[in-house]
């Protein structure tokens, strides 16, 4: 599975959760129901690295696009969820950057017997993460497609002045 679309699930758990620490728990098991839903993965480590090296870029900016566009009273939920739907993945970094995964060994197994992988299922994947880029626009950004941004108090789109005083 995509982080990406971790990482858009986690937004959503967060939006409806009623705290950060609820957030966290269901952006897990939100990782986890997704991981044992058929999804892409390749065995062949080179196209495994080159695609996750994009991905883990494209999900990193998109948590970041997510937490600036949410609410300032959902935010920390909804980076809880993002942050929750992205940890067990965890393991992945820590392993290539380090030679060991933070979790223990029967965690790791386990996580590994739950995936649904196949290297035809990219399109699947593309597809997921257009919907839940869609889905996270509308609820948690609360903005429609071809709707303009609001403007801020400069009256220029995305440029605040910063408040008297700072």
């Amino acid at each position: 599975m995509l982080i990406t679309n971790h990482v858009l699930a986690g937004a959503l758990v967060g939006m409806v959760a009623p705290g950060p620490v609820s957030a966290f728990v269901a952006g897990i098991a939100s990782h986890v129901g997704m991981d044992a839903a058929p999804h892409w993965g390749d065995d062949d480590m080179s196209v495994f690295y080159r695609v996750a090296v994009v991905d883990g870029l494209v999900g990193l900016a998109t948590m970041g696009w997510v937490a600036r566009r949410t609410p300032p009273t959902r935010r920390a939920t909804v980076v809880a969820g993002m942050l929750g739907a992205c940890f067990p993945d965890s393991d992945k970094p820590a392993v290539l950057f380090f030679g060991r995964s933070p979790f223990p060994v029967a965690v790791d197994r386990w996580h590994g017997a739950i995936q649904d992988e196949a290297p035809h299922r990219m399109p699947g994947e593309v597809a997921a993460a257009a919907l839940g880029a869609l889905a996270v626009r509308l609820l948690v950004t609360g903005q429609r497609p071809g709707q303009p941004r609001p403007r801020s108090r400069t009256g220029r789109r995305g440029i605040a002045r910063p408040a008297p005083g700072w």
